[in-house]
């Protein structure tokens, strides 16, 4: 069998979870624009972030059981091209109502594409680069909050919501390209049996490992969800200023991953979970008191920093505890994810529309603590065994 080299196919795949990222992220990065567009309110439009999440965190375990024995060029080419369809459908909806369905439709090839491409990963590098091949692949989330959510806000301010969803439908296309071309045939991982699948749900420490993660996203997206219209109302933001906070924020994003994929081997999976956790939980704790735009950005430093890297760690930690039965844990820590998006943005959703928005980084932080507290209970217990 003729393999390409690794590389050419590791940077396909980190491309492939930018165009990924930057779709799951366009409706926070353009939810003003959704939401006066179809005359709906903010809280409304904002549970197309809560049903998609919902999507993907259904899709991801069943999903990975049902394309098991798929060729993994095959598979991640043809869901790159499901999302350009779905984009292009979502676009040309006339309502709310007709929107929420196609886009429910459309985030099927996130909950493939994502776990399958971390997994895929770790086959392509040997056992002992595995959590930096992992880390590098995922840095594409990263690159899509510094490149893809701010440029699609941008779009979406003065364009309109459905161009910056067009755009994503013609990234989605050079990236489906950029994966048929470079990841070589015949990559399957083994499939997991019932009773692989037994033991990952059976395990104290995976299941926990991904109790983690959806606590992580849960008192993330409590707010995140909602930064347009919180920093429109709350600090007169346009969509230029919008453009530019999201753009600090992906890059420190983009920072944060670096730094983690390069060290993460030596320092240890999951402590770098607790330092990226530690770094979000500090921005929620601190952002009441910025009183200005200029001091929420500085807030917004360490959160950025954690964000995507918190999420990069944890795919690592649990390729590297578990290998042979990584497309398990990997989907499953997927469906954490996404889990924690469709409570968050549901939390912050009802907060929101009953005037509390002054409690969403409250309870944000409240989750992070809670995150936090059982990532460290994890990792004692297994030093203890």
């Amino acid at each position: 069998m003729n393999r390409p080299a690794p590389q050419g196919a590791l940077w396909a795949l980190l491309a492939g979870n930018f165009v990924i990222g930057t779709g799951v992220m366009v409706v926070p990065g353009t939810l003003n624009e959704i939401s006066t567009s179809l005359s709906v309110t903010a809280a409304t439009a904002g549970q197309l972030i809560t049903a998609a999440a919902a999507v993907m965190c259904v899709g991801a375990p069943l999903l990975a059981a049902a394309v098991a024995g798929w060729d993994r060029r095959q598979l991640l080419a043809l869901s790159l091209l499901w999302y350009a369809a779905g984009h292009i459908l979502c676009a040309l909806m006339p309502s709310f109502g007709a929107l929420l369905p196609v886009r429910m439709l459309t985030v099927v090839a996130p909950a493939i594409f994502t776990p399958q491409a971390a997994a895929c990963a770790g086959m392509l590098v040997p056992p002992e680069q595995r959590g930096r091949a992992v880390t590098f692949v995922f840095l594409g989330w990263s690159m899509a909050s510094v490149l893809g959510l701010p440029i699609g806000a941008l779009i979406g301010g003065h364009l309109g919501w459905r161009m910056a969803f067009l755009a994503i439908a013609a990234l989605s296309v050079a990236s489906a390209t950029a994966v048929w071309l470079t990841l070589p045939n015949g990559v399957r991982p083994a499939a997991l049996t019932a009773e692989a699948w037994s033991r990952v749900l059976r395990s104290p420490v995976l299941m926990g490992i991904v109790s983690v993660t959806a606590l992580q996203g849960a008192g993330q997206f409590v707010l995140f969800s909602y930064f347009g219209p919180v920093l429109k109302q709350g600090f007169g933001a346009d969509a230029t200023t919008l453009s530019v906070m999201w753009a600090l924020f992906g890059a420190c994003g983009l920072v944060g991953n670096m730094v983690v994929s390069r060290f993460i081997d030596r320092v240890g999976a999951g402590r770098m979970v607790l330092i990226t956790t530690v770094l979000i939980a500090s921005s929620l704790l601190l952002w009441p008191l910025a009183s200005t735009l200029a001091w929420l950005a500085v807030v917004l430093v360490p959160w950025g920093l954690g964000c995507f890297s918190a999420n990069s760690a944890q795919q690592a930690r649990l390729v590297g505890l578990a290998p042979a039965l990584a497309p398990g844990s990997v989907a499953l820590n997927s469906s954490g994810i996404y889990t924690g998006q469709a409570v968050g943005a549901a939390v912050g959703g009802w907060l929101l529309a009953n005037d509390a928005g002054a409690w969403m980084s409250w309870v944000g932080f409240g989750l992070l603590l809670v995150a936090i507290s059982l990532s460290v209970a994890i990792d004692r217990s297994r030093r203890a065994a």
